[in-house]
């Protein structure tokens, strides 16, 4: 099994078994995995005092389930996990099989969520104090070597009290909570938020609704919060492309509006809501925020220059010339 491997690469052995050591910590963190049982939407959120730590505790496909794998991390239950969830298993079936067969469970903590929304979780006798999990409807929430032992009640009773949130925003402020009631006793360094979607997809790109990782931060929640308002601003963005795709200029400028409201000093988002404008026939509304633009950043001006050989600025040529005159 690829965890056995993982474990003596990383000079985690004694004696010929699976040992991992308590001075080789590799993703002692807190998690959540969680469900919105109105949209199917299935995220994990994490933090730790450990470097990049959304590369090896949060796993997650559309239509299968989500992982969060962490203490002495054995990452094969990342997708292993998720092998078994897409072929039928439950979430508690899945998770029994792998921790049967690891040498190292002991040391492991980990929680599976499938698509039916049923959780488990799994904390080793061997974790570092504080160490436990709770579940609730559609969520997990779990930790080690915390602070103290108020670190997952607080993540759950945040999570339980915030089901008007969006789930990407319900899990980060469980997550608050959590370092808010003490989290990581070493701190506060890396952070991870994925989202997948209610069904299976075919095409690899469109699996994450949301893949967000901070690897390196002073304030990881806080900079995971700020990256997920950009995500949606650029939600906002992506839906303004797809509108002026579709030549429905009112849409397109609804959508860049509301992706500027997100993130106002993006010149990107200004200026396709000038384009927008421009196109929908609001000329004179456009050529502030034009130029608004294109005093900071000349670049603009040229690339306004090559649009209308694409279709995407629609105006009179006399309108073009007042625009790339500003």
């Amino acid at each position: 099994m690829w965890a056995s491997y993982f474990l003596i690469t990383h000079g985690l052995t004694l004696n010929g078994q699976v040992h991992p050591e308590l001075n080789d910590p590799l993703a002692h963190t807190f998690s959540i995995v969680a469900m919105d049982p109105v949209t199917g939407e299935m995220a994990v959120g994490v933090q730790s005092h450990w470097f990049s730590v959304g590369t090896i505790v949060s796993w997650g496909a559309s239509g299968v389930g989500v992982v969060a794998t962490q203490s002495f991390v054995n990452p094969a239950y990342g997708p292993e996990g998720l092998e078994l969830m897409s072929q039928g298993k439950s979430a508690a079936e899945a998770l029994k099989i792998l921790v049967d067969q690891d040498e190292g469970r002991d040391f492991r903590q980990v929680a599976f969520l499938d698509a039916r929304g049923s959780v488990a979780n799994y904390t080793g006798d061997k974790c570092i104090q504080y160490a436990s999990g709770g579940s609730g409807a559609h969520f997990s929430v779990q930790a080690n070597m915390m602070l103290n032992e108020l670190v997952v009640p607080a993540m759950a009773a945040a999570y339980m009290e915030g089901e008007e949130l969006p789930l990407a925003e319900r899990v980060l402020s469980a997550m608050v909570a959590a370092q808010e009631a003490g989290g990581d006793i070493r701190g506060k360094q890396s952070a991870a938020l994925i989202v997948v979607g209610r069904d299976r997809v075919e095409e690899a790109w469109l699996d994450k609704k949301i893949d967000l990782r901070v690897d390196d931060h002073a304030e990881p929640l806080k900079e995971l919060e700020r990256l997920l308002k950009v995500h949606r601003a650029y939600d906002h963005m992506n839906r303004g492309d797809l509108a002026i795709e579709h030549n429905d200029m009112e849409r397109a400028l609804e959508e860049y509006g509301a992706a500027e409201a997100l993130f106002p000093e993006n010149l990107e988002m200004k200026f396709w809501k000038a384009v927008s404008l421009a196109n929908n026939g609001e000329l004179e509304k456009s050529l502030p925020v034009f130029r608004y633009v294109f005093e900071r950043n000349e670049n603009w001006r040229e690339l306004t220059r090559r649009l209308p050989a694409s279709g995407l600025i629609t105006v009179p040529e006399e309108e073009l010339a007042r625009i790339l005159q500003l």
